[in-house]
């Protein structure tokens, strides 16, 4: 960018932030710093969030579970493709800490100014709540007890959720920056919402061959917050009198997992999210293994897992039928390679809305086995019921359970154990009360009598990694034309 273009662009920064204001009745409390940066700053951002990100932190601790559940494989280098991933996707970013919005030096204004609006959006979010204070920056502990447990579930899609909220008003207003020159926006014309949701893919190799190549559940992370939180927000436009209702009023009452995201009326309707509850476990696996992960298996989860497992028809059955799911896993003490997936074991307990579909959720799961581990065989002979299927493999037995309407997965763990596990699972979804997510927080997250660290959410299987992917700014993929 020339420097006379530099000026052309920075002069409009103060209209643009007023349309911004004017969109989302956000006030403008004060001025928004802005400057140009080059290739170099933004590959040396990257490599800096990559190395002191919590969230950057948690992802590569939780790399193992992926590859274990399935969903990147075995011999894939997750740090290394996200760098170079991210240094194709970045278009720009808003600095929380500094109150700066960052933009590329290589990119021609015209492109830049629906951009701008995008990332000043951001700014005035801060504003209006501390967007570091409002998404909370959580912690990269080990939850190591069943108070902990209880904690980190209970609070599992908050920020995923969160992370959704911002990107998808950020979103809308980037739509009506781009149609403002023709008269329109999300509120006068909410039939282009579907189209342009459209237009964001991650298979679009002369977009992008990086993201085109990524795996799956790559490509369904990074897209999440800007698809489903832009679907989210406009349908909350569409339906609301109040413009300030989509914005500072979901900011005040924010969903609470990536279900009311993704069923942005039954926020509307404030229908409580379910939640498994997880029992005391420690007691009979301790001995052997320390835990290494917990956490909520979202529908986010369930849609890439279904899509990944059982192409799109797979998704159509089982997205919607989600109705409760919770994971667990363990390193083993003795493991020799703790950087392997030999060392982890893990257990998984799905609820669904039918019989049927249960037995169907399991059906696939046992198909894809042979995706996940090497040797697998049917072990007949060990079944005690025919509620259970028993597989042999290279890492262990696979125990799979289906019980009405739930379906327990464990890996790797010895089948006697196994059971104990299957057993305390699916007595405490028998003997509790349904749990629901844990709602909306207060603006400030720590609430009388709590602690910072009882605060911190534990997030959903791909958190991290929607997490991660949106704080390190607005990503081209997203960009509509």
């Amino acid at each position: 960018m020339t420097p006379a273009q530099a000026r052309e662009l920075f002069a409009d920064v103060g209209q643009i932030l007023q349309f911004v204001s004017t969109d989302t009745r956000f006030p403008i409390r004060h001025t928004v710093k802005s400057r140009l940066i080059t290739r170099a700053e933004v590959e040396k951002y990257l490599v800096s969030k990559m190395n002191d990100d919590k969230d950057a932190k948690r992802m590569e601790r939780e790399e193992i579970v992926l590859k274990k559940f399935g969903l990147i494989d075995p011999d894939f280098q997750l740090r290394p493709f996200l760098v170079k991933l991210l240094d194709e996707q970045i278009a720009a970013y808003y600095d929380s800490k500094t109150k700066t919005v960052n933009l590329l030096d290589w990119i021609a204004p015209e492109q830049q100014k629906p951009v701008l609006a995008h990332e000043l959006t951001h700014a005035l979010q801060d504003q209006d709540v501390n967007l570091d204070k409002w998404e909370s920056p959580g912690s990269d502990d080990i939850s190591r007890t069943y108070k902990q447990d209880q904690q980190h579930v209970a609070t599992d899609e908050d920020d995923t959720a969160r992370e959704a909220v911002v990107e998808g008003q950020a979103m809308a207003v980037f739509v009506d920056y781009s149609l403002k020159p023709i008269g329109r926006n999300l509120r006068s014309s909410p039939e282009l919402l579907e189209p342009l949701i459209e237009q964001m893919t991650g298979d679009d190799s002369s977009r992008d061959p990086v993201l085109a190549r990524a795996p799956l559940l790559l490509q369904e992370s990074l897209l999440f917050p800007y698809k489903y939180g832009l679907k989210f927000e406009g349908d909350l436009i569409a339906d609301d009198k109040d413009p300030s209702a989509p914005f500072a009023g979901v900011l005040a009452r924010p969903p609470a997992s990536s279900y009311e995201v993704m069923n942005p009326h039954e926020y509307e309707r404030h229908v409580t999210v379910p939640l498994l509850t997880m029992p005391d476990i420690h007691s009979v696996i301790d001995a052997d293994y320390n835990p290494y992960d917990i956490g909520v298996m979202g529908e986010l989860d369930v849609r890439i897992l279904s899509e990944l497992f059982g192409g799109p028809d797979a998704v159509k059955e089982f997205t919607p039928a989600w109705d409760g799911g919770i994971y667990y896993a363990a390193q083993r003490k003795d493991a020799p390679d703790k950087t392997s997936t030999d060392s982890v074991a893990l257990f998984y307990l799905s609820q669904w809305t039918s019989e049927d579909v249960a037995a169907d959720f399991a059906r696939m799961y046992t198909h894809e086995l042979g995706q996940q581990f090497s040797q697998v065989t049917r072990d007949t002979q060990d079944e005690s019921d025919p509620s259970e299927q028993i597989y042999q493999t290279n890492q262990g037995p696979v125990l799979i359970v289906t019980k009405g309407k739930d379906v327990f997965v464990s890996e790797s763990f010895p089948l006697a154990l196994a059971r104990k596990l299957e057993f305390f699972m699916v007595s405490a979804q028998d003997q509790s009360g349904a749990q629901i997510a844990s709602g909306p927080r207060p603006r400030n997250p720590i609430s009388p009598g709590r602690s910072e660290a009882d605060s911190s959410p534990w997030p959903d299987l791909t958190g991290n990694l929607v997490r991660f992917m949106a704080g390190c700014g607005l990503m081209k993929a997203a960009l509509i034309h």
